[in-house]
């Protein structure tokens, strides 16, 4: 007993000298610090944050994130309360009325009234960009009747008003008027914040803009004192990305440095992406399409028998069965899955004798070797390259000849602003702007959206334009939608573009820690399915990949 109580002793002086001379106790391990949530996505570039520029898909992805708008679309096409809580529709289809919500906050800190919401029609519709033509015309004034309630009087009865409203994202107007620059083309107005809000935001939605070198990529993070419905577990960042190069974009998602890949990619890609572990290819149809533009003011293309024969030279079954396997041979100029589709109109398919018979109708016929056919596609989408290729060896076949010119979306946008510059053919997929058929009717081939990239066919026919104005002045619906069917099987007569198919939009993405519900149930609005505040990142769970 002695003899442990003298080893103790000793081992308590050996501790108590050890701490004399400075040696430091046992220092507790501090806990993790959790890692942060962050959601990356590659889309094609150019992004326009400004919500009275934006409007292609990475724009309008970057837009619903930033932005709040008076009602938000669901799957099935109908409009819930947003910032709009509740309202009330006229009996003459001319007056609607907007109970706003209170307590919302811009990311400055302001908050939202009725006069941001005016402020915002009348900024958009004086720009004239973006999604400007679908007000312009329409909403005749906006009223400010109180703090919380703003009314919108329309010119005349306009159906789809209430859908439109998904692309009216309110900017603050204090923070706008802050930043102003002078001189500008806008009068008291200056530049109206446009040199702004090319690289800030000033919204209300989910996230605000961190950081944005415009020509990489757009980081944003999230709004804590939005006031919203946000995921449990939604991501503390996102970061879209201006990349789509197959080999780049592989290796971000094998590495674990991407969540969600594009949808340009080649389905070699999506083949390869497939086989990484944990990542998945995904698919839905988003109510976008794939068209040829056709120039109809551009000899030979001006000649309505020269369309309907590059109708039939088209190959849509090769195209949707080995080159965009799953998605659907376009039926007319409206995707299926949007409200008012006509799913009776007229189908082409590929028979040459057809072509040359359409052809020896032509006011070119004989002489089409005069005019070679141009036909600009998109470089940052490889697989477009094979249609081309297949389209210009069939339509040797039947005497014509295409070139076919590799061209950047950028360009291409450009080129879409001028009838002098469009090429004979554009291959450009265009996405709707509100649930059902009169966005694309509108959007495609209505004389007011001419010289955008939505609509190169320069079309500018006045009977075409007064169909859809009737139809969309129509508040019936069920009455607005028979018309919408008429004005499908009219514009198919003229075959003012090729419909090739419906897009069955592909992304990979990583299925061991992002949850992607909108992958599941998609929302037919170009960008509305990129609403991050939905999707739910496990950094813990992709921490587990890490070691393998």
């Amino acid at each position: 007993m002695n003899k442990r109580l003298l080893l103790i002793s000793l081992a308590l002086l050996l501790t108590l000298s050890l701490v004399a001379v400075g040696c430091p106790p046992p220092v507790q391990q501090p806990e993790p610090v959790p890692e942060e949530r962050v959601l990356r996505v590659t889309f094609a570039w150019p992004t326009h944050i400004d919500p009275a520029v934006g409007s292609d898909y990475s724009s309008s992805a970057s837009l619903v994130n930033l932005y709040c708008t008076l009602v938000w679309p669901c799957p099935a096409g109908e409009m819930h309360p947003h910032v709009a809580e509740r309202w009330e529709i006229s009996p003459d289809g001319l007056t609607y009325t907007f109970h706003l919500r209170r307590g919302i906050k811009f990311h400055d800190g302001t908050e939202l009234d009725a006069e941001d919401v005016a402020f915002s029609l009348e900024r958009l519709t004086t720009i004239g960009e973006g999604f400007a033509y679908l007000f312009m015309g329409v909403v005749r004034e906006v009223e400010v009747v109180d703090t919380h309630t703003v009314r919108f009087h329309l010119y005349e009865p306009f159906g789809p008003f209430l859908s439109t409203l998904v692309r009216l994202y309110i900017v603050c107007k204090e923070t706008v008027m802050a930043n102003l620059s002078f001189p500008g083309p806008f009068g008291e107005f200056g530049d109206f914040g446009k040199e702004y809000l090319m690289t800030n935001s000033a919204g209300s939605g989910a996230y605000k803009v961190k950081r944005f070198p415009i020509g990489e990529y757009l980081l944003m993070e999230r709004f804590e004192d939005f006031w919203g419905e946000v995921a449990p577990y939604a991501p503390d960042q996102v970061k879209f990305i201006g990349i789509t190069e197959p080999a780049t974009v592989r290796t971000m998602m094998a590495k674990r440095e991407l969540e969600i890949t594009d949808q340009w990619q080649p389905m070699e890609a999506f083949k390869i992406l497939d086989d990484i572990e944990y990542v998945d290819v995904t698919g839905f149809f988003d109510g976008g399409m794939h068209y040829l533009m056709l120039h109809n003011r551009r000899a030979p293309l001006d000649c309505i028998h020269v369309r309907r024969a590059l109708s039939w030279v088209m190959d849509y079954e090769t195209v949707i069965e080995h080159i965009f396997p799953g998605t659907r041979q376009a039926v007319g100029p409206v995707a299926h899955v949007l409200p008012g589709h006509n799913p009776n109109v007229f189908q082409f398919y590929q028979d040459l004798d057809r072509a040359r018979e359409e052809l020896r109708k032509s006011k070119y016929y004989g002489r089409l070797d005069q005019y070679p056919i141009k036909y600009h596609w998109t470089a940052e989408v490889p697989d477009l390259e094979k249609i081309v290729l297949m389209l210009m060896a069939d339509a040797a076949e039947v005497g014509i000849e295409i070139v076919t010119v590799k061209t950047p979306w950028l360009m291409m946008i450009d080129q879409a602003a001028c009838i002098e510059t469009t090429p004979h053919i554009m291959s450009i997929w265009v996405a709707p702007h509100y649930p059902e058929a009169g966005s694309k009717l509108k959007s495609r081939y209505h004389s007011a959206n001419v010289g955008t990239w939505e609509q190169t066919e320069w079309l500018m026919d006045p009977e075409i334009d007064r169909l859809i104005d009737v139809a969309l002045a129509i508040i019936d619906e069920e009455e607005r939608f028979r018309k919408y069917r008429h004005i499908q099987e009219v514009i198919v007569e003229l075959a003012p573009s090729i419909f090739v198919f419906d897009a069955f939009v592909r992304h990979g993405y990583q299925t061991h820690y992002i949850d992607w519900p909108q992958s599941r149930e998609a929302i037919p609005v170009m960008g509305y399915n990129f609403a991050a505040r939905f999707i739910q990142v496990f950094p813990e769970r992709r921490a587990e990949l890490a070691g393998r």
